[in-house]
């Protein structure tokens, strides 16, 4: 087997044509080892880092499988974006061939999606929400499955798709090829191997939760104030395209206001934001309109796009796990990418957490000269008293309900008549005053 082109791995001539004239020359450890397996129709677990060329790895095989057997193939994915993705993929391999293709995605219109369907589509890619959407409307059937891919399986699970993935798997035909592949090898996805696959064969190109070897790393101890002003300072120093991570939404609307506002083209991309916003951001990214991308952990595995050169987690990762696919968007083909993380100094223990996953030190850094109060953060509950900072103005009791009625002053309330004392006489006492 020749081992420095796709020739010698199965793949029909016209396949081949296909990946030459889109100038796939050279396969990539995944695909080498898994192509010749899922072309012989086994089932199939494929652990590798992100940015290694996964799609092609199940991309070509289903393609010619559903060319020498017909049926249907199903792709399930964790997010919209690379969703769309994988469909650029197979749509520029299998455009000559007229493959047809249907994304069942949230956020889309669901009869747009129906009119899909109809057409009867040879692969359908989609969300796992979505997929059940349609199987409750009785708009899908999965009968006619005879090859289903499970990408980013560790994503879908730690975004809690478990049960949809569950009833995916009980609806498609047991009779059937599984391909699935993931960066990761938690035992939940061990238990679906038990349970729906039938003896995968097991490729493995990188130890799980190894980062990619063309990343360098550099962490930065900093003071959570401090963050912005790094920010700026290192936004300064690399000229190139960035991606920047954060925990939050709000933490990503927050900075990307603030790179604007300093005169950085930047965009923002998470949860809140609609698909269009999302596309138009990432379509953004890829040409240059954006220079910063500040996302959440949603396109830890959503982007795609080649020639990013600086990642910088401006918040850690709440999973070790998810570092290795933050800083996994640079250094992709071939290239060589640099990864940045910013820590504050009570979170040694979360560096410790992904030291552990990664087997390496990440190196420390010093803190560059930073001018002061370059970002302040947002007020604190008390910054609005300025007499004192660390006591609350104390306010005057407003009492509502029934506790807002006028009290009465039973002290100096007025006696009933017949205890006040009078100087006159009283019907039934003696007119004298003795008893």
């Amino acid at each position: 087997m020749q081992t420095d082109s796709f020739n010698g791995l199965g793949i029909a001539p016209k396949l081949l044509e296909i990946l030459d004239k889109l100038k796939f020359t050279v396969p990539t450890p995944i695909q080498k080892q898994s192509i010749p397996h899922a072309l012989s129709g086994k089932d199939l677990m494929g652990i590798a880092q992100t940015g290694t060329g996964k799609t092609l790895a199940f991309g070509v095989p289903m393609i010619q499988r559903l060319a020498q057997h017909k049926g249907l193939g199903l792709v399930i994915l964790p997010t919209r974006e690379l969703a769309l993705q994988v469909n650029d993929s197979l749509g520029q391999v299998g455009k000559s061939l007229g493959l047809k293709t249907a994304i069942l995605i949230g956020g889309e219109n669901i009869r747009r999606q129906i009119q899909q369907l109809r057409a009867r589509p040879h692969i359908i890619i989609g969300t796992p929400g979505r997929l059940i959407d349609h199987l409750e409307q009785r708009t899908l059937k999965l009968d006619a499955v005879n090859v289903l891919v499970l990408d980013e399986a560790d994503r879908m699970l730690d975004m809690g798709f478990a049960p949809q993935i569950k009833r995916v798997l009980e609806t498609v035909p047991k009779n059937r090829q599984t391909l699935l592949f993931s960066a990761t090898m938690p035992e939940e996805i061990v238990n679906i191997a038990k349970s729906y696959m039938h003896l995968p064969v097991r490729v493995e190109v990188a130890p799980a939760g190894s980062a990619s070897k063309n990343v360098e790393q550099e962490l930065f101890f900093v003071r959570r104030e401090d963050k912005m002003a790094l920010l700026q300072n290192l936004l300064t120093e690399y000229k190139g395209s960035v991606l920047v991570f954060t925990r939050t939404k709000f933490g990503a609307k927050k900075i990307a206001a603030a790179l604007k506002k300093n005169g950085h083209a930047s965009a923002e991309i998470h949860s809140n934001r609609s698909l269009n916003q999302r596309l138009e951001a990432l379509a953004g990214f890829k040409i240059g309109k954006y220079r910063v991308m500040v996302a959440t952990d949603i396109a830890a595995r959503g982007i795609d796009v080649t020639g990013i050169e600086l990642v910088i987690n401006y918040d850690l990762p709440e999973q070790p796990g998810d570092y290795v696919h933050r800083i996994g968007r640079t250094g992709r083909a071939s290239h060589m990418g640099r990864a940045i993380s910013f820590a504050t100094p009570e979170q040694k223990h979360d560096v410790r957490a992904i030291e552990r996953l990664i087997k390496k030190q990440l190196p420390i850094s010093p803190l560059p000269q930073l001018p002061k109060a370059a970002f302040s953060p947002a007020p604190s509950l008390y910054s609005r008293y300025p007499h004192s900072p660390a006591e609350p103005k104390p306010t005057e009791f407003k009492p509502r309900g029934f506790m807002a009625r006028p009290k009465k002053n039973f002290g100096k309330r007025k006696a009933p008549a017949y205890f006040q004392r009078s100087n006159g006489p009283r019907r039934g006492w003696p007119q004298d005053g003795s008893f």
